[in-house]
């Protein structure tokens, strides 16, 4: 059997070194909406698929999550008023809506996360600047691919 591929090695790298952050990261989390930030594990999932700079149709969030959209109505309503997220005329057509995630909403899934901000933390000290630039710039780099994914059918 002949050498993997770079792209295969990539792949089983990410495959390897991922579950290893979760893991030492992960914790578990009450999510219900009797918490401080009153998210339930629906409304997270929601705020999930939200991006604070890409703008996201609540049909093409519907469609995304397989559910009808006036499924997400009430939701992206109480989202709305809890100020997780804003829902605003599309510039091309005023009869579209357009959600973002605001920064009280980034907040509140960062203080829901499934990993814990303090192992975080501790993670990322343990790397000199260089590398924890670096890490933390791969990660972005695979979290801007992973929003071009989800933007496919």
């Amino acid at each position: 059997m002949g050498r993997m591929s770079a792209e295969e090695d990539d792949v089983r790298s990410v495959l390897r070194h991922y579950p290893q952050i979760y893991i030492a990261c992960h914790v578990d989390h009450v999510r219900a909406a009797s918490t401080e930030w009153q998210l339930s594990a629906h409304d997270s999932s929601i705020l999930s698929h939200l991006d604070a700079a890409h703008a996201t149709s609540p049909r093409a969030l519907a469609q995304h999550l397989a559910v009808q959209p006036s499924t997400l109505s009430a939701s992206i309503a109480r989202l709305e008023s809890l100020g997780y997220i804003t829902s605003t005329p599309s510039a091309g057509d005023k009869r579209r809506r357009e959600l973002l995630l605001t920064e009280r909403g980034e907040e509140a899934m960062a203080a829901t996360s499934v990993l814990d901000c303090e192992r975080v933390r501790e993670l990322l000290a343990t790397l000199s600047k260089e590398e924890r630039i670096a890490a933390v710039h791969g990660l972005a780099l695979l979290a801007r691919a992973a929003l071009s994914l989800k933007e496919k059918p």
